[in-house]
């Protein structure tokens, strides 16, 4: 029973992740920091073959629940964008934020480095500030376009804090690509996918390596970069009453899931 469970856990932490690929301004990376299956994840990527056999339990449902998360949060987002896209990131800021608590014991596990946490997470907000009021580039939406999204995502996967959505977005290349994703449009996937699983493969061994190496700089810069997506997620105009209050009450659920959640270990 314990084993279901966990499985079904480690899905729904999948299909947050996945989502977090999708939604604007959230980063798949952070939220597997936060429910506290990253490093596992990284193993996963790196070393396929022994991290299966070590981590099999979290393997197939982490997996299965990110494909679904991506591809159903996307057809969804898709329909809801224009109306309730305020109340979709309050929520993510509430998984965000019932997690931080567990990030701090994390990051000083193995001694402090707070001069890289304030410098992640100034650079983190400094990039998105360049990519929301200084990028104007427009780019037309076609199969090598579509590639380089693939590369965003696979980059937002294994990078904590960073999110491909503004990039997209800056580009116009996001709507495009949402759309053509909610109708399960085939050369879309053929376009993103390969480009996806390379970068995430690719920079999970240098995350990997860095983890191992310099875990305080590593973990208290991740730290940085996750508080610095967190503050500048944050929405700043309302259609009216109804959309704050329910912005309110999805940034509660999502605080009490995360710290929910945040109690799931890494099987060994």
């Amino acid at each position: 029973m314990e084993t279901v469970r966990c499985g079904w856990r480690y899905m729904l932490c999948g299909v947050l992740i996945g989502a977090g690929a999708i939604l604007p301004g959230v980063s798949g990376g952070v939220l597997a920091v936060v429910f506290g299956i990253y490093r596992p994840f990284m193993e996963l990527l790196t070393r396929p073959g022994s991290a299966a056999r070590k981590y099999w339990r979290l393997a197939l449902p982490l997996g299965v629940g990110w494909a679904l998360g991506f591809l159903l949060i996307a057809r969804g987002l898709n329909a809801v964008m224009g109306s309730s896209e305020t109340v979709c990131v309050w929520l993510f800021i509430g998984l965000i934020a019932g997690s931080v608590p567990a990030l701090f014991r994390e990051a000083g596990r193995e001694g402090h480095a707070w001069g890289w946490f304030w410098l992640c997470g100034l650079a983190m907000c400094a990039g998105f500030w360049c990519v929301r009021h200084v990028l104007h580039v427009q780019a037309a939406p076609n199969f090598w376009w579509y590639n380089f999204c693939g590369i965003l995502w696979g980059l937002g996967t294994v990078l904590p804090g960073f999110s491909a959505s503004p990039v997209m977005m800056a580009l116009g290349l996001y709507r495009p690509l949402l759309e053509d994703l909610s109708r399960m449009d085939i050369a879309a996937l053929s376009a993103c996918v390969p480009g996806a699983v390379l970068s995430a493969a690719l920079f999970a061994r240098l995350m990997n390596r860095l983890f191992r190496t310099r875990h305080a700089a590593v973990s208290h810069g991740i730290l940085g970069i996750v508080c610095a997506s967190a503050l500048f997620m944050v929405p700043l105009r309302y259609s009216g009453a109804w959309e704050v209050l329910l912005s309110g009450l999805c940034c509660g659920g999502g605080f009490l899931l995360a710290s929910r959640l945040g109690h799931v270990e890494p099987t060994t």
